[in-house]
C-alpha cells in the first residue's frame, strides 16, 4: 500500500496556513480538537507526496514550539487512493515537477525522514553489531574454506553492514556530515572486526588457498565492478522502498563480507599477497556500492542539501573508482601493480 497517514499537532494560529499546506499535498485530511492542547489534524498521504509535504510542514513550522509531525504507514484505505496519471496532484510553484525518469522511480520512494529513521539505529556501535559482524565474518569464512556456497550466502543474511553502507551513501546524497561521519566510523569499525574474525578463522583451520569459493575474492575481474554496481543500485531501490531489511542486507554485504573475511583468512595463514588483493576488492566493492547508491538515490529524487557538495562527493567516488579500475586493468593486461 504506498499512502501514509501523517499525523500534525499544531497551535489553532497556525491552522489557517496549515490547512492550505495540506490540500496541496494531500488527498483527505481531517482536524481534531482536544480542550486545552494543540489541534490535530490527520492525513492521507500518497507516498509520492509524502517528501514533499513533510519539507513544506518543516520549512513553514520548525520553529513553532507546539509543532510535530508523525509518518505512520498504512496497510489499506477504503475507499482506495488511486496511483495514476490522472489523479496526480499539481505541484506549487516553487517547487520543480519531476522528470519522467524521476516520476518513475520515486512513484513508491519512501521519504527521506523514514530513511534516516530506517538507517539511524544501525549507525550505532553496539555488542550485537560487533557480534553479527563478527558471527558473519567467522560463517562466510568457513563456507569459502569448505567450498559451500549456501553457508556463504547464509553469512550475509546475518552481517550488519546493510545501514552504515546504505549510510554513507545517504549521507554524501543529502550532505549530511553528520551522519557520513557516524556511518563511516561504523562501516570501518564493522570492516576491522570482520578482517579480525576471518584471521581467527585462518589461525584456527588449515587453509587451501586454491580453493575457489576462497580463491575467487582475490581475483579481481570486470564482472566483479558489474556486480558491486548493480548490488549497490539494488540495495538502494528495495531500501527505499521499505522492503524487506534481510534482502537488502544480502545484497550488499555478499560484496562486502566475504572479501574482509577472505582477507584476514590470507594473511593469518600467511599469504600476505592474496589478503591484500582481497582487500582491493572490498575497496573496488566499496567504491561500486557507493557510486551506484548516490547516483540511484539522487535519480530517485533525494534532495541534496547542496548541489555542490553532492556533485563533489560523488566525483570524488568515480575518480577512486576509475584509478582502482585502472590498476585492475594494469593487472590483467600488462602484469603490474601485482600485491
Amino acid at each position: 500500500m504506498s499512502a501514509r497517514l501523517v499525523e500534525i499537532f499544531l497551535s489553532e494560529e497556525q491552522i489557517g496556513l496549515l490547512e492550505t499546506i495540506l490540500s496541496r499535498h494531500t488527498r483527505r485530511f481531517w482536524r481534531e480538537s482536544v480542550p486545552g492542547r494543540p489541534e490535530k489534524y490527520s492525513c492521507i498521504v500518497q507516498q509520492r507526496y509524502t517528501e514533499r509535504l513533510l519539507v513544506d510542514l518543516q520549512n513553514n513550522f520548525a520553529d513553532v514550539p507546539s509543532f510535530t509531525a508523525y509518518v505512520l504507514e498504512l496497510e489499506a484505505v477504503v475507499p482506495p487512493v488511486i496511483e495514476s496519471a490522472e489523479t496526480e496532484l499539481d505541484f506549487p510553484d516553487r517547487l520543480r515537477p519531476p522528470t519522467a525518469i524521476e516520476r518513475f522511480f520515486t512513484r513508491d520512494r519512501i521519504s527521506t525522514d523514514e530513511l534516516y529513521d530506517d538507517i539511524a539505529e544501525s549507525l550505532k556501535i553496539r555488542p550485537h553489531y560487533l557480534v553479527t559482524a563478527l558471527l558473519s565474518s567467522v560463517i562466510a569464512g568457513l563456507g569459502m574454506r569448505s567450498g559451500q556456497t549456501a553457508v556463504v550466502i547464509g553469512a550475509m543474511i546475518i552481517a550488519p553492514l546493510l545501514g552504515p553502507t546504505m549510510g554513507v551513501a545517504l549521507a554524501a546524497t543529502v550532505g549530511d556530515g553528520r551522519m557520513g561521519k557516524a556511518a563511516g566510523v561504523a562501516l570501518l569499525t564493522g570492516a576491522i572486526v570482520a578482517v579480525l574474525a576471518g584471521m581467527l578463522v585462518g589461525w584456527s583451520v588449515e587453509i587451501d588457498p586454491a580453493i575457489p569459493e576462497l580463491r575467487n575474492r582475490a581475483i579481481v575481474q570486470p564482472a566483479d565492478i558489474a556486480l558491486a554496481l548493480a548490488c549497490g543500485a539494488a540495495g538502494v531501490l528495495a531500501f527505499s522502498r521499505a522492503a524487506s531489511l534481510t534482502l537488502v542486507g544480502v545484497m550488499v554485504a555478499v560484496a562486502l563480507v566475504p572479501p574482509l573475511s577472505a582477507t584476514g583468512i590470507y594473511i593469518a595463514a600467511g599469504y600476505t599477497a592474496l589478503g591484500l588483493d582481497a582487500l582491493y576488492l572490498f575497496a573496488i566493492n566499496l567504491v561500486c556500492v557507493n557510486v551506484a547508491g548516490i547516483a540511484t538515490f539522487l535519480i530517485q529524487g533525494l534532495p541534496p542539501r547542496n548541489w555542490r557538495m553532492t556533485s563533489g562527493i560523488l566525483a570524488v567516488w568515480v575518480l577512486a573508482l576509475f584509478l582502482l579500475a585502472s590498476l585492475m586493468a594494469g593487472k590483467l593486461v600488462f602484469g603490474i601493480g601485482t600485491f
